[in-house]
């Protein structure tokens, strides 16, 4: 797969994240957070099992113990992020908690050089930071006194930039990135069902109320979009994953206005045009140069 390839996955995987961050955030109006991640990534896992099982047979090779243990720790990182957002949605506003989860935008180039001295291309940072910029803009261009949801949030944006990056280093090696995809929902369903039957008490009437918006994030936004991302990262850098995957804000801004009938202000439309400008960028400034440096060698005596 080609890296252009590779970044429309990531970019698809926005898109639903983007459809899907208004069902996650209204479905706790029925259901308790722990809960909501245990049922959404049970059918989340249900929904690649199909697919991990004829990635298996067509494998060409078994996976080792210590590549289980990757995909054990990516589920880890996943569900930590997951129950932070989704405990944080309860003290803070949807419009903070989408800005404050961009943050792994700039966390993951950051990450990468702090843990692995992994330097990327230079383009990246002045993307990184238009694209932070253009989710601000996009989020109403303020956010209010932090609040302990923030504060949970900013720390999901950290885990979500640990499990971009480590997804990158261990999913490439394995070449299984659906079976990585199936062991993180089954830790995250775990866990989530774990820790709710210990501390929560959601009753099936209600969580019944919210089911369409939970089948939705269960399937389409976690099942089928954290997939893509997997399948899509094995051919592109952490850092350029982390600006595709940015345009989430992007295409919540868009659904909100064509679904639902919110309008979009300048200043969002701004920050609407930012995080184009810095997907595209991204992708094409380093083609371009490579094939500048390549017709520059091939006139050289």
């Amino acid at each position: 797969m080609t890296r252009g390839r590779a970044n429309l996955l990531l970019l698809a995987a926005g898109a639903i994240w983007g459809l899907g961050f208004v069902a996650q955030s209204s479905a706790m109006t029925g259901v308790e957070p722990f809960m909501f991640i245990g049922i959404r990534f049970l059918l989340a896992a249900l929904t690649v099992t199909p697919l991990a099982v004829r990635e298996a047979r067509r494998a060409t090779g078994k996976l080792e113990p210590k590549d289980y243990y990757g995909f054990l720790f990516i589920g880890a990182l996943l569900f930590t992020g997951a129950a932070l957002q989704q405990v944080g949605l309860q003290t803070t506003s949807v419009t903070n908690s989408g800005f404050l989860t961009g943050l792994y935008v700039v966390m993951v180039p950051f990450l990468g050089v702090v843990l692995f001295w992994q330097w990327p291309h230079l383009i990246v940072w002045p993307c990184a930071l238009t694209a932070l910029t253009g989710i601000y803009l996009l989020s109403g261009g303020k956010v209010e006194g932090l609040s302990t949801g923030d504060w949970l949030t900013i720390a999901c944006a950290a885990f979500w930039a640990l499990q971009i990056i480590y997804i990158n280093r261990l999913a490439i090696k394995s070449g299984r990135p659906i079976m990585l995809s199936l062991v993180q929902f089954l830790v995250c369903a775990a866990l989530g069902l774990i820790i709710s039957g210990g501390i929560e008490h959601s009753n099936v009437a209600s969580i019944l109320s919210v089911a369409p918006l939970i089948i939705f994030a269960g399937i389409f936004s976690s099942g089928i979009a954290f997939t893509l991302q997997a399948v899509g990262q094995r051919f592109t850098t952490s850092a350029q994953a982390a600006i595709m995957l940015s345009s989430e804000a992007l295409f919540a801004a868009i659904f909100g206005a064509l679904l639902l009938g919110e309008t979009i202000s300048f200043r969002g439309a701004i920050g609407c045009a930012l995080i184009f400008a810095a997907m595209i960028a991204v992708e094409l400034i380093p083609t371009l140069l490579n094939r500048s440096d390549d017709n520059r060698a091939s006139v050289l005596p």
